[in-house]
């Protein structure tokens, strides 16, 4: 296919926040060139989180590609907490007026819109190299990149930077135009994926004297298990048999003899941190997903942050081109980072209570073990975490 010279919307990055965007915009009648650097089998192959909340399973319905999800996506109506050996149930559905998140994996949601797109035959551009923005802070901004050795110059109306956090769309805003906000976290999580039945049917965050440990799942058949560990362990130094034995020594007698253990699939190792630029909008540039926020892992949010970005930027160019109305785009950064940052609040505190710091003093520890319990023995409390848990509202208006 002969690459455009021409759009409405260049979209920089194929991963799920790009091509969700381009889907939607494809459903209002509106051009969408995407460029991506790397290969589509390396997009495809990224292991990322799978917890999914309503407004995200929403987008990707709207998008026209959710009848895969609702057939094999996992609703979970509650989480577990372990704490000081006890498993204690969050029933999410009871404390939401039954709202609930569904369990289907990112790399599933990234194969049904490569193949939507591929089906709608719609232009993305892979291993598109020395990417580079231009001219966003005027009427007519220009994307160039060299592709099987040809340098292209794509024009288009706007541009949606969707390409990540290490992505050349935040990169080439001036500094003086940007504000950030970083906190790094003294630790990471060492996850291993295996072909294996799940303990529990819901997810279980564990808090123990050794150390966080997360129980998930992206299939009945498949399990995800993570370990707080130090920022300087590698995944080759922990064999599998290693891994299996820590999570035993975390988890509460009962689930530790329910475990099932297998071979790793895959093994890798995610340091923590809370990132925020602001604003997400300079001039016809759009950022959105992990070009413009990152969250911990705790509580899954860093996906659904994602969708909702590109919802709020989906609804402003369906405005601007289809109903005449710029008010979404002017407002597009005050709309997504309202809602980022609570969700950042949620991330860090979830965090916070969960994991052992390494530098803690004995006063933050008792802080700690008296929010757990605050939060174990309040139905107040839980409702809340529940309520962050499933998502908030995705406020249009």
């Amino acid at each position: 296919m002969p690459l455009p010279t021409r759009t409405q919307v260049i979209i920089i990055g194929a991963g799920p926040a790009g091509l969700l965007l381009g889907q939607l915009l494809h459903k209002a009648g509106i051009e969408a060139l995407i460029v991506e650097r790397q290969s589509a089998a390396h997009v495809l192959g990224r292991i990322r989180a799978g917890v999914i909340e309503q407004t995200t399973a929403d987008a990707l319905t709207a998008a026209g590609v959710g009848e895969r999800l609702h057939a094999e996506g996992l609703p979970h109506e509650g989480i577990a907490l372990s704490v000081a050996g006890r498993r204690h149930r969050i029933d999410l559905a009871a404390l939401t007026g039954g709202r609930h998140v569904t369990v289907y994996g990112q790399t599933e949601i990234t194969r049904d819109l490569m193949a939507a797109r591929s089906a709608a035959g719609l232009p993305t551009v892979h291993e598109a190299h020395d990417v580079s923005v231009h001219d966003f802070d005027g009427a007519a901004p220009r994307v160039r990149f060299t592709h099987e050795g040809t340098t292209h110059e794509v024009r288009g109306d706007f541009i949606a930077g969707c390409d990540g956090f290490h992505g050349v769309c935040r990169a080439s805003v001036p500094a003086t135009a940007l504000r950030t906000f970083e906190k790094v976290y003294p630790f990471g999580w060492l996850g291993l994926l295996a072909d294996v039945p799940p303990v529990s049917p819901e997810l279980i965050y564990v808090r123990s004297p050794r150390g966080f440990a997360l129980c998930s799942m992206r299939s009945p058949t498949r399990s995800r298990y993570y370990l707080q560990c130090p920022l300087d362990s590698q995944p080759g130094h922990w064999s599998d048999d290693a891994f299996w034995a820590e999570l035993r020594l975390r988890l509460d007698p009962d689930t530790a003899a329910q475990l099932r253990t297998g071979p790793a699939l895959e093994k890798s190792i995610a340091p923590l941190r809370s990132f925020v630029t602001e604003p997400m909008r300079f001039g016809r540039l759009f950022l959105a997903g992990d070009a413009a926020h990152i969250v911990p892992p705790t509580g899954a949010k860093g996906l659904n942050l994602a969708a909702s970005d590109v919802s709020f930027l989906a609804h402003a160019f369906d405005a601007h081109y289809n109903a005449h109305s710029d008010e979404g785009l002017a407002r597009y950064s005050e709309r997504a980072l309202a809602r980022v940052w609570k969700a950042e609040r949620f991330s860090w505190w979830f965090t916070s209570l969960m994991h052992g710091f390494p530098d803690a003093t004995g006063f933050a520890e008792r802080m700690q073990d008296a929010e757990l319990a605050w939060l174990l023995e309040s139905p107040a409390a839980q409702a809340a975490l529940a309520e962050n848990y499933v998502g908030l509202p995705l406020e249009m208006h």
